[in-house]
């Protein structure tokens, strides 16, 4: 009898945490930190009604759906305190699993007007999701955040509809509140840096030995913002095409030295503002030439940036947006690769 007590009453215990999910695994289906929800557990009270031996987290489909909520809620720019508040008195009412009115994905394209920490205006809910993570400084929920959305839907449209509108909306805070908001534009840039980076891992970036140069990517002379040339630089190694990136503020020497030397099929010149559009380099560029004579060849320049915005300059591309971009550049590689068995 006294052997069979301690199996008496550890069984009834398991049931609950074997009916329930992980803190983690919850996390990765919301798209959110482990840290966040224990943070939301023990500063609004949206913890789980079963924790194993009295520490391990174990989540049932009522708290679950009661998450879910709070993540719709605070995505949408309500503040924690009150979207936890809803979420618990609403948790009987809500359904398990997505909201219908979001589609199967869970969070999806609707737009949200929700009044926010920073000036959004009309945006997916995912900006304001990834905005709040940002004001927190809640590296851990931006780097999930970001990672979800570029994996659900896609590199163009993580980066065109949630990643600029959202450092817009840092930019115009930091612009009308002094300072106050620069460690969160520099954290926010990081983080969708370091996606963009991670999404560039997989890429074989050199150009087969026989097949047309690269795409050099660069900014110019005096330009830091190379935010979006990364983004670029990912969307060009998803189509499998080879790039070459040197990244912010290029010394013209330096880049006239490396067009010459890697015979590029195009070079993407980055220009933020007017002030750095070198109109002379972007032509020098396009004069570049290489090879023997008879069968010398000058590379395709794509300007890119908002500086060169009233600048036309013939014979040279200026997309209008990273998916165009990519679009005009798997276009020209096509043009000059060798057509198989030909």
């Amino acid at each position: 009898m006294g052997e069979d007590r301690p199996t008496e009453v550890s069984e009834p215990a398991a049931e609950p945490a074997e009916a329930g999910v992980t803190t983690g695994a919850l996390a990765r289906r919301l798209g959110v930190s482990p840290t966040t929800l224990r943070s939301w557990d023990r500063r609004y009270g949206v913890g789980p009604a079963v924790r194993s031996d009295g520490r391990h987290r174990r989540w049932t489909p009522q708290d679950v759906a009661m998450l879910e909520e709070m993540c719709r809620l605070t995505s949408a720019g309500v503040p924690p305190a009150e979207a936890a508040r809803t979420a618990r008195k609403g948790v009987e009412r809500i359904p398990y699993g997505p909201d219908p009115a979001e589609g199967a994905g869970g969070l999806g394209p609707q737009r949200s007007q929700a009044a926010g920490a920073l000036p959004l205006g009309d945006v997916r809910q995912e900006c304001r999701g990834l905005a709040r993570a940002a004001v927190r400084l809640d590296a851990p929920a931006m780097d999930d955040q970001l990672a979800s959305l570029v994996e659900r839907h896609g590199l163009v449209v993580a980066w065109d509809e949630v990643m600029v509108p959202t450092l817009h909306a840092v930019g115009r805070k930091w612009e009308s509140s002094g300072d106050r908001y620069v460690e969160v534009e520099h954290l926010l840039s990081w983080h969708i840096s370091r996606i963009l980076h991670r999404a560039t891992e997989p890429a074989r970036p050199d150009a087969p030995a026989t097949g047309p140069g690269p795409v050099v990517l660069a900014c110019v002379p005096g330009e830091q913002h190379s935010l979006p040339l990364q983004a670029l630089h990912a969307g060009l190694a998803e189509l499998g095409l080879p790039t070459r990136m040197f990244g912010a503020a290029v010394p013209t020497e330096a880049l006239t030295a490396a067009v010459r030397r890697l015979g590029p099929t195009a070079v993407v010149l980055w220009a933020q503002t007017r002030s750095t559009a070198d109109v002379p380099l972007a032509r020098h560029v396009a004069g570049t030439h290489w090879g023997v004579k008879g069968a010398r060849n000058h590379p395709a320049v794509v300007l890119g940036g908002p500086g060169w915005a009233g600048r036309p300059l013939r014979g040279m591309f200026r997309p209008p947006g990273l998916r165009d971009a990519l679009g005009s550049l798997r276009g020209l590689y096509d043009s000059v690769a060798p057509v198989p068995g030909g």
